[in-house]
């Protein structure tokens, strides 16, 4: 098992210990979940490991850290987003589609936003990222996307997708090929024009692309 692999194992066994925890000890929002160190001796892993798999807990609203009073449920709805998470990212049978379908989803609802608003649309970054193609041929994929779940202002989307991009398979932190510019450069002209339904076809082809390319 690699370094990325081990990771992924060790976040994954977090998030079901404290779903476990949350479920058995009637964990209410406002209440102490355990420390690094239980969590450590438990899982049977580094505390540095632990660490970070509860900031991108606490990235996604799970969890609250308070300096120097410990770890907390955050709220309400966090309980209910352990479950969530728990139920598609443990099933490892449909983890990986699961990840991805979910990311789409994301993805689209931030097209349709931006297409809807005049304002979204005429973003300068939307001409700097076309020119950026014209002129390098390129972009690193992960930053169109990121764009989008930026200019469509939801940040509790945005704490979703970048937690699910994590676990993503597709190869969304390398640059993009020449075969992908004509497709990404439609996408982006789509949204700056408001065309929802062509910007979508053109997300569509692009993500069809990258599940069958081995880039």
């Amino acid at each position: 098992m690699d370094k990325k692999q081990e990771n992924k194992k060790v976040f994954l066994e977090i998030v079901n210990q404290l779903r476990k925890l949350i479920k058995q000890e009637g964990i209410k929002p406002g209440e102490k979940i355990p420390s690094e160190r239980v969590l450590s001796e438990r899982l049977n892993v580094g505390r540095s490991s632990v660490r970070e798999a509860l900031r991108s807990l606490e990235l996604l609203g799970l969890i609250e850290t308070r300096h120097g009073g410990g770890t907390f449920l955050s709220a309400v709805h966090s309980n209910q987003l352990v479950e969530i998470l728990a139920s598609f990212i443990l099933q490892e049978n449909k983890a990986v589609e699961d990840v991805h379908i979910v990311r789409r989803m994301h993805e689209k609802e931030a097209i349709r936003v931006i297409c809807s608003e005049q304002s979204l649309r005429s973003l300068p970054v939307w001409e700097s990222l076309f020119m950026k193609l014209e002129l390098e041929n390129e972009i690193v994929r992960d930053l169109l996307l990121r764009e989008l779940m930026i200019a469509s202002g939801n940040r509790l989307a945005l704490k979703i997708w970048l937690q699910l991009v994590a676990y993503s398979a597709t190869p969304l932190k390398k640059l993009s090929t020449e075969e992908e510019k004509p497709l990404l450069q439609m996408l982006i002209k789509a949204l700056q024009l408001g065309y929802e339904k062509e910007a979508t076809s053109a997300y569509e082809n692009w993500m069809h692309y990258l599940k069958n390319s081995s880039s």
